[in-house]
């Protein structure tokens, strides 16, 4: 499952933040964020490349152990272009909030 957020560093797309020197050197590149236990089911290493695929598309990104996500989980900022996680996501939406449902879906993520 993928779930789309921000990170602290960076808000919205990024079009402002990205832009501050300081912000970007301590966040300069879009990472997956995963379990190490999904790390090692996968054979994968913190540092590796990640191809993270949904019926919508596909990105490629490095991926960065976090005990905070679940397993069976990644999470991907959508503040980057070059990884844009947004583009996997469903842009349908709600019919009563008119909010795009960008927010989770269904992925597999694997090496590239």
């Amino acid at each position: 499952m993928l779930l789309t957020g921000r990170l602290l560093e960076h808000w919205h797309t990024g079009a402002i933040t990205r832009r501050a020197s300081v912000l970007d050197q301590l966040e300069p590149e879009a990472v997956a964020f995963l379990a190490p236990s999904l790390l090692e089911k996968l054979s994968l290493s913190a540092g590796d490349r990640v191809r993270v695929q949904s019926r919508r598309g596909e990105i490629e990104l490095t991926a960065r152990a976090d005990a905070g996500v679940q397993p069976g989980t990644v999470f991907i900022p959508f503040c980057f272009a070059e990884a844009a996680a947004n583009l996997l996501t469903n842009a349908a939406l709600d019919p009563d909030g008119k909010i795009a449902e960008v927010k989770f879906c269904a992925v597999r993520v694997e090496a590239p």
